[in-house]
């Protein structure tokens, strides 16, 4: 799909954004030969782009599509936490997440009974995840570690918020189980006493 072309149309993006951690974008620059994909033997030698960095790179891709698209558009430099934030929010429409209101009465339950009208949200783990990405391309990309959007103390908070409230909505925790500490091993040269009854 050429997102370049569709730009004037406003409902592309929901064929963008849905499935954006499985759903591959095409990137606006154009495909040279030598990042194009192919079975020729010369391809082989290249080496294979992880998981992690072809999904960063569609998010980067879609980052960048929605600031294009901003009323008015925004360059990368232009861009600050408050636009990042605005670009999360916009995204919430297309989450899959049900997140339940206070006034709900399945607020706090991990499990509900029955369908309720609660929105369905992006996922704080999802956009844990991507802020993460995206904060690792916009350095890529030449911007400065300490100018950098995605790290600013308004993201952060927000995510902070996002975990709570949701944590609380569904019922269920995002605290990060700690690792039991492992038994200690005898390090020191002392042997073992000797049992009183053994033979000698």
């Amino acid at each position: 799909m050429d997102l370049v072309s569709q730009a004037n149309n406003p409902t592309y993006e929901n064929h963008l954004i849905p499935n954006m951690a499985t759903s591959p974008t095409t990137p606006t620059t154009p495909t040279t030969p030598s990042t194009a994909t192919s079975s020729s033997p010369s391809s082989t030698s290249t080496t294979t782009p992880s998981r992690y960095e072809n999904q960063k790179r569609r998010d980067w891709n879609t980052f960048c599509q929605y600031l294009r698209n901003h009323r008015p558009p925004l360059s990368l430099p232009m861009c600050s936490g408050a636009h990042v934030l605005e670009f999360l929010r916009y995204l919430d429409q297309f989450g899959k997440t049900k997140v339940h209101n206070q006034t709900c009465p399945f607020f706090g339950l991990p499990n509900p009974p029955a369908p309720c009208p609660c929105p369905l949200r992006q996922a704080w783990g999802s956009l844990d995840a991507l802020i993460g990405r995206l904060r690792a391309a916009y350095e890529e990309h030449g911007g400065r570690p300490e100018a950098n959007p995605f790290g600013a103390r308004a993201v952060r908070l927000y995510l902070r918020e996002v975990r709570d409230f949701q944590a609380k909505a569904r019922g269920v925790s995002y605290e990060k189980k700690r690792k039991r500490p492992k038994p200690k091993m005898n390090t020191s040269n002392t042997p073992p006493p000797i049992p009183p009854n053994a033979s000698s």
